[in-house]
């Protein structure tokens, strides 16, 4: 198969969906790779290092989506990306399509073969390709929430970890997840007060056990939301609802009764987001002020630290790509109902239940539209 890596041009993204070591492995089995001129340099691979191990260099985005079977990327592809793809070319990257209406009609309008990163499942009912991304987002959500809280940056000039006599700050994570966990680890390494709410106490009991005494777990349906969120001094949104909007947690009420400077992170924002008042933001503009709270909604985070970010994933999405590549995309989603539930739009048709809900849009079964 011809699997093609154009450059990312989604704003300060630059994360490559192939490395080399990747790139290597499948031309080893017999496959082409044609990469786009420089797409791997953000993330600290140079052309060269993917022409040692067997691909191709392309000039231009155009050429990789003309001549590839298999477009794989990371983020999802821009306007003028969604016109170069071709009926039945499979394109393997993330989409969060719930939260973008204007995408879902191009890529319907493709005929494309369309399987995202976020909606692939285990065989525990967990998002593997999510996971390394949603790792990395959770622990810079910390770092740029401290940031942020910097009077510099708006922020309340509070550090979040304390000094000598100083009450360190208060931390409030909404979601156990991933996001959540990683905020977790980084918050509690910088000595900061931090609560979890999860709605499950299954899931709470596994962060307790994990974290002791260093962070307190608070059920959601035993709290009052609403106290918690005022009394925070960074509240870091990691709530998720696969492949759906994210749920509206904190209202603009809520926002309005924050402490002046205090800070949210959205890390939610790439569904929609969880906070009212939240909408995206970029690297170069990342956070804007709500009612004296700054807000940092950055839509791809680990796009800031590309080279960690680009090997964490690849880490993750090699087998799925090997197994698309060998098998066909029909035969590798029809051996594989969680590789499967990644299909969200097939030759015109919504294959993702939560995609077609949130947009209004017909769901067609995924095993019935390979067929």
């Amino acid at each position: 198969m011809k699997i093609g890596v154009p450059k990312e041009i989604k704003a300060q993204e630059s994360r490559v969906g192939l490395t080399p070591i990747s790139v290597q492995e499948l031309t080893n089995h017999g496959h082409e790779v044609i990469i786009q001129d420089n797409a791997g340099f953000g993330a600290g691979f140079e052309n060269t290092d993917y022409e040692k191990v067997g691909a191709k260099i392309a000039p231009s985005a155009g050429d990789i989506f003309n001549d590839s079977d298999m477009i794989v990327k990371v983020k999802e592809p821009l306007s003028n990306e969604v016109s170069m793809l071709r009926e039945n070319q499979i394109l393997f990257t993330y989409l969060h399509l719930s939260a973008a209406p204007d995408l879902t009609k191009g890529l319907v309008n493709s005929k494309s073969i369309c399987i995202a990163y976020e909606t692939v499942t285990d065989e525990y009912k967990r998002l593997p390709l999510l996971a390394p991304m949603s790792a990395v987002a959770g622990r810079m959500s910390i770092q740029a929430g401290a940031r942020s809280l910097e009077k510099p940056l708006g922020g309340r000039g509070l550090l979040i970890g304390g000094a000598p006599g100083v009450n360190p700050g208060s931390v409030l994570i909404l979601g156990g997840g991933v996001v959540g966990e990683n905020a977790a680890i980084i918050a509690a390494g910088m000595q900061s007060k931090v609560f979890i709410v999860d709605k499950s106490e299954e899931r709470l009991n596994q962060l307790k056990s994990k974290f002791g005494e260093s962070v307190k777990t608070l059920l959601s349906n035993e709290i009052k939301l609403e106290e918690l969120v005022e009394d925070c001094d960074l509240l870091i949104g990691g709530v998720l609802i696969p492949g759906a909007n994210a749920p509206k947690l904190v209202s603009k009420e809520m926002i309005k009764k924050m402490k002046r400077g205090s800070v949210i992170v959205d890390v939610a924002i790439d569904q929609g987001g969880c906070v009212e008042t939240s909408k995206p933001t970029t690297h170069a503009n990342p956070t804007y002020i709500v009612d004296d709270v700054v807000h940092y909604c950055v839509a791809n985070m680990p796009g800031g630290v590309p080279m960690t970010s680009t090997l964490a994933l690849n880490a993750a999405t090699l087998p799925f790509v090997l197994k698309l590549a060998q098998e066909g995309y029909k035969n590798a989603l029809a051996s594989d109902a969680n590789f499967l539930a990644g299909l969200n739009v097939c030759q015109g048709n919504i294959t993702y239940k939560a995609v077609a809900d949130d947009l209004g849009l017909e769901f067609i079964d995924p095993s019935k539209a390979i067929n």
